[in-house]
């Protein structure tokens, strides 16, 4: 899935240069991902450089993912048809130049501050 569509996408929708932060996830800390990424993303973060489930450094994800599991958790889903159908939906709800714009314009105040307290 990253290698056929996670991947392509970014680079579809960034251009040549991508940088992919990974954080320690376990999900994410699998030998073959790591050797992937590696491999295929010349600029990779790999997980023992990036600071795992850092508010400080991952404000873009924790916010909208707080207001994602606000729109997709209001009531109790029945099965994983309604989950699929609640992100997509959730997604397509939030609104670019207030959520995700504000949310990377705090994440640069935020590494500044990083930067400054080393």
């Amino acid at each position: 899935m990253l290698l056929q569509e996670l991947l392509p996408a970014i680079r579809e929708m960034s251009g040549d240069f991508v940088v992919f932060e990974q954080d320690s996830a376990p999900a994410h800390r699998a030998r073959d991902t790591l050797q992937l990424l590696q491999y295929d993303t010349p600029e990779f973060f790999a997980p023992d450089l990036w600071s795992p489930s850092s508010p400080d450094l991952n404000p873009v994800d924790c916010k909208i993912w707080g207001m994602m599991q606000q729109r997709v958790y209001q009531t109790r889903i029945r099965d994983i048809t309604e989950l699929k159908e609640r992100l997509i939906e959730g997604w397509h709800g939030l609104q670019q130049s207030v959520v995700v714009d504000e949310a990377i314009d705090e994440w640069r105040k935020r590494l500044r501050a990083c930067v400054h307290v080393k």
